[in-house]
């Protein structure tokens, strides 16, 4: 299953290094699940054919003080990222990355992924005591796990906060920037020249305070973004990453590349890595990957 191949460090190695070896890419995004943190806290992590993932027990019904830590859990990940440090041409950077703490606390509250949050946020309401306790476990650990991954050879990391677009601005403020500032500043303590990238998925207008107020040194946009729009929003300098529709890129057709450019020439003023706004369909055509990069690498921008 999936979380076996996360755990089999040859081949998690080995997955983080075919894209690479066929298509050259810039960066070797490591390969594993943001749900390894509720994992190492103690929690139970199945993925369910056709269901996604599953952690149990679920915090709404349960406390933290319920779960024995075991975050040898993180061990074979850092071996997956040594042997892919070694085996990755100097020139190509190599990036860790984590869920963020609202992200990973829906899943650990309501016990699987929803659509719109509703357990998560209604206990965040109802009780923010206690969620503020869940929020600060798993700030504190992704801090941990992140640093793990930079000593074994991560060059930079990534924050992934996949359900930021569910919550109101208040919420976003609380939820949202306050934990992943906290884990910025203690990982820019301990590693000042590291590389963090944020990854608010769904943030919308609220991705010029989450960029002043996180302090990430580059900012990854979804394909909702307008980016336009981004472009003339954001902190000037800022780098920015994304923000090409996996969907388009899964559908092909002539609006290929005329979408790649649009965001190559929005982004001409400011660095950018040009990246897909969200992860690659499974269904997606290699020949169509092959057509965006080329695109891309034949710009003259």
């Amino acid at each position: 299953g999936f979380l076996e191949l996360v755990y089999d460090s040859d081949a998690a190695a080995e997955i983080t290094l075919q894209p690479i070896r066929r298509f050259g890419f810039d960066g070797a995004i490591l390969f594993s699940d943001i749900l390894i943190v509720p994992y190492a806290m103690g929690q139970k992590l199945e993925f369910l054919a056709g269901e996604g993932p599953r952690l149990s027990p679920p915090l709404v019904d349960s406390a933290l003080a319920v779960l024995a830590s075991a975050t040898e859990r993180f061990d074979p990940i850092y071996e997956t990222v040594r042997k892919v440090r070694s085996q990755l041409d100097p020139q190509t950077t190599l990036l860790g990355f984590a869920g963020s703490p609202w992200t990973v606390a829906t899943y650990m509250v309501a016990g699987e992924g929803s659509r719109d949050q509703h357990v998560t946020r209604a206990m965040a309401y109802r009780d923010p005591a206690a969620f503020q306790a869940i929020i600060d476990a798993i700030t504190a650990l992704t801090v941990d796990y992140l640093a793990g991954q930079i000593e074994a050879g991560a060059e930079a990391v990534q924050l992934f906060d996949s359900w930021a677009g569910s919550l109101s601005p208040a919420q976003f403020g609380r939820w949202v920037i306050a934990p992943n500032a906290a884990i910025v500043s203690a990982l820019k303590a301990r590693f000042p020249e590291i590389a963090i990238i944020g990854f608010p998925k769904g943030a919308g207008e609220k991705l010029p305070a989450y960029a002043d107020e996180t302090g990430v040194d580059a900012l990854g946009l979804d394909e909702t973004i307008d980016p336009v729009w981004a472009a003339r929003a954001l902190p000037q300098g800022l780098p920015v990453q994304g923000n090409f529709d996996p969907l388009l890129l899964e559908a092909g057709g002539a609006e290929l590349e005329q979408a790649a450019l649009h965001i190559l020439e929005a982004f001409v003023d400011r660095p950018h890595v040009f990246n897909l706004g969200h992860g690659i369909g499974q269904h997606t055509p290699l020949d169509h990957v092959e057509r965006l990069l080329a695109a891309v690498r034949g710009w003259k921008g």
